[in-house]
């Protein structure tokens, strides 16, 4: 089972779109944060599910893995034999905004 280590934005990002759910409809945070650790676990068994990313940064080690529920990518890159979780980003919002961080994980 590999270990996950997250950059503190992606943390927020995650905090951040579980509360605003949970503002939509109580219980649906729940939901999504239930959907995330379906994600975490995916990626602890097998590095494999994840997808690259499109392009460059697919190039550069950059993958990702779809939340079924929720439209959300959980964005990580692979550093010694850990995964640095970079972001967890919406599907059609602000692409790649995120590509910054990549740095910060590699030297971490």
């Amino acid at each position: 089972m590999r270990s996950i280590r997250f950059l503190e934005s992606a943390v927020s990002e995650a905090e951040e779109a579980a509360g605003w759910y949970e503002s939509r409809r109580a219980g649906l945070g729940g939901d999504f944060r239930q959907e995330f650790k379906l994600a975490l676990d995916t990626l602890r068994e097998s590095v494999l599910q994840g997808k690259p990313w499109p392009g460059r940064l697919g190039e550069r080690g950059v993958k990702r893995i779809a939340m079924k529920r929720f439209p959300f990518f959980v964005v990580f890159v692979k550093v010694d034999a850990a995964l640095v979780v970079l972001a967890i980003a919406h599907y059609r919002r602000r692409p790649a905004y995120w590509r910054s961080r990549l740095p910060e994980a590699k030297s971490r």
